[in-house]
């Protein structure tokens, strides 16, 4: 859903340019080219996953984001080819796949927009 998301939100409201994401057990990684303001793009992210999360497991009364976030500006294409792959090997940091390819809910391995591991990852 979160991935379905983070496509959703670049693809059709053209809300920031995608270029790595992933979505990990308890966390998420983004870089993005934002196209609205910074807080408007992290209200409308966390808003929008939090509800369909919450309706999905069946949770209230709670927050399901953590109030912080972070965010760095990047400065030039080799710091942003840094960032892409901090954020795409961390699966592989943390034993979830050998290969970041292999892990389901990431960027990598995405070069025509489509992971070979997640074909039926669909927008709803």
């Amino acid at each position: 859903m979160v991935v379905d998301v983070l496509r959703y939100m670049a693809d059709v409201q053209r809300r920031y340019i995608l270029h790595a994401f992933v979505v990990m057990p308890n966390h998420v990684h983004i870089l993005v080219s934002p196209l609205v303001s910074l807080p408007r793009l992290t209200k409308a992210l966390k808003g929008y996953t939090a509800k369909r999360a919450n309706q999905m497991l069946g949770l209230t009364g709670s927050p399901f984001w953590q109030e912080e976030s972070y965010d760095r500006l990047v400065r030039d294409a080799a710091e942003g080819d840094r960032i892409r792959s901090y954020i795409e090997l961390n699966p592989v940091r943390a034993g979830l796949v050998r290969e970041a390819g292999a892990y389901r809910w990431s960027s990598a391995g995405w070069p025509t927009g489509r992971s070979a591991a997640d074909q039926e990852v669909r927008l709803t």
